[in-house]
Formats: structure tokens, sequence, C-alpha cells
């Protein structure tokens, strides 16, 4: 599978998750304080909760229903009761548009 649009980068608010979905992946979005762009999944593992409805801290993305936090980075929970971790997509930027190929995760 190739690469989807899903917004520009204009699209995106610093510091803020933006949910999108790609063939039926939810995605959670996030222009950190230093311009880079993340993709990781967007349902919290402890309490299948939209983590894009969460908290941005850092680097860091906050379940705004029990308050496990998850790496932006590798997807790991930082603390409890989330102890799975979510995906993280490649992203890539492409004359200003964020685009995301579901089927590609990092490696932690």
């Amino acid at each position: 599978m190739s690469a989807t649009r899903v917004c520009a980068v204009s699209d995106l608010v610093q510091d803020q998750a933006r949910r999108v979905e790609v063939d039926g992946v939810p995605i959670a979005l996030v222009l950190d304080a230093q311009g880079e762009v993340h993709a990781i999944g967007d349902t919290c593992t402890h309490g299948d909760i939209s983590l894009s409805e969460g908290f941005v801290e850092g680097d860091t993305l906050e379940c705004w229903a029990h308050g496990s936090a998850f790496s932006l980075r590798t997807g790991k929970p930082l603390n409890l009761p989330a102890y799975e971790p979510v995906p993280v997509y490649e992203v890539t930027i492409e004359n200003g548009d964020v685009l995301i190929d579901p089927t590609a995760i990092k490696q932690a």
C-alpha cells in the first residue's frame, strides 16, 4: 500500500492531537513543538478511548480518561494503567501535505 494524504501540515495545531482515518485505521496526528509530525494509533490500549481527545505534553500523548501517557516516538506507554504500546506510523511530508501508510509501522 502507498501513503495516503491525510491533511496539510498547516491544518495541524502545535501540541494538539488530530484524529484521521486511513483505510479504516484510526490514527492520532501530533505536530510537536519542534515542528515534527507524529502518527500513532488513536486507540488507547487500556480503555478503547480515542487518544486524539487527550493531552499533548512534550513527546507524549496522554489519554484523557485514565491518564496513561504514550510516547509519540515509540508508542510505548510511560505509565499505568496501560501496559501495551500503540502502533507508530511512518510520516512523509510532501509539498506541505502529511502522508501516512497505515501498513508502515515503525519499529521501536
